[in-house]
């Protein structure tokens, strides 16, 4: 188990491919934390609960009246699925970026080339930017993000039964060639 500080990784002399991360020894580099696996999982089954709603609109006819338990167990269903990409998904972006990634406060953002560097450190930019800045513009992505797919879902969702508004079709010959009227 790795302990989860932002601590320098470290080579250990002699043996390859070996890491030590705040005095702990990792044997190999392909070892992911524990806090990557669970953003990652979480993610998947976000993923998976909502992909469940569409089977289900399919199955489900439209104007089917609803029982008691059915719409209390849809009710159920969906506050877990908007507690899992409203909470559990954030969450756990905040704490591996916080401490697997070490993004806090005192980490300054630059940029590539330095191109958001602060007036106050030689650059042009007047705001100083940290990675904690960057890591809640993250979570501001995750939210709108699923806010967005939430909408959407809703709205897919009362209107699965409707069709789009045909096109009147234009009266056709005996030999399959529409009919033209003459001005």
């Amino acid at each position: 188990m790795l302990n989860h500080t932002s601590a320098p990784l470290n080579r250990v002399p002699g043996v390859k491919g070996s890491l030590v991360l705040s005095g702990r020894l990792i044997l190999s580099t392909t070892e992911v934390p524990s806090q990557v696996v669970g953003l990652v999982v979480s993610g998947l089954i976000a993923l998976g609960l909502v992909a469940l709603i569409f089977p289900m609109a399919k199955r489900r006819p439209v104007g089917t009246p609803l029982s008691w338990g059915e719409a209390m167990l849809a009710a159920v269903y969906v506050f877990f699925v908007m507690f899992w990409v409203y909470g559990m998904v954030p969450h756990l972006w905040l704490t591996w970026s916080g401490n697997e990634l070490g993004w806090r406060t005192d980490k300054l953002l630059f940029g590539v080339g330095d191109i958001l560097k602060p007036q106050q450190f030689g650059g042009w930019s007047p705001l100083t930017l940290s990675y904690q800045t960057l890591r809640d513009l993250v979570v501001v992505g995750i939210y709108v993000l699923f806010l967005g797919l939430n909408m959407w879902l809703f709205a897919w969702w009362q209107k699965r039964g409707k069709r789009a508004a045909s096109v009147p079709e234009i009266a056709t010959s005996d030999f399959g060639r529409p009919l033209v009227k003459k001005s």
